[in-house]
Order: structure tokens, then C-alpha cells, then sequence
């Protein structure tokens, strides 16, 4: 199974979406946008911000994996 490294990150304040490289044996807690400067946290019940605002799901979830 491939891991998907390469997200689409879009901010829920201002709607612009970046394209991230997502980090592979860590969850991201922090993001600030590069648009409107708001700086996003994971919504609760998910471990980063990719599992909440991109269109893919971190790499340790897609293996499986508990996030660290």
C-alpha cells in the first residue's frame, strides 16, 4: 500500500487551499495559513491538522499506526 505524502490543506476561515508535503512518522498540531495567517489546530477527536482540513488523512493513519 502506497502512503500518500502530498495534501491539499484548505483553511476554514478563509477558504485558500495549499498543497503540503505531509511529515511521515508525526501528526502536525499546528498549521497557520499562508493566506489569512489563522493558525489551525486539529478539530477535536482528530490528531492533526491534515486529518481535519486536508483531503487526505496523515501517513501514520493510513498505515494503521496510533499518531504520535
Amino acid at each position: 500500500m502506497a502512503i500518500v505524502t502530498k495534501a491539499m490543506i484548505t483553511c476554514p476561515e478563509c477558504g485558500h487551499g495549499t498543497a503540503e508535503t505531509m511529515p511521515t512518522d508525526a501528526c502536525l498540531f499546528f498549521y497557520t495559513c499562508p493566506n489569512c495567517s489563522s493558525q489551525l489546530r486539529p478539530l477535536p477527536g482528530d490528531c492533526c491538522v491534515f486529518c481535519s482540513y486536508a483531503d487526505q488523512v496523515c501517513p501514520p493513519k493510513q498505515t494503521g499506526q496510533p499518531c504520535s
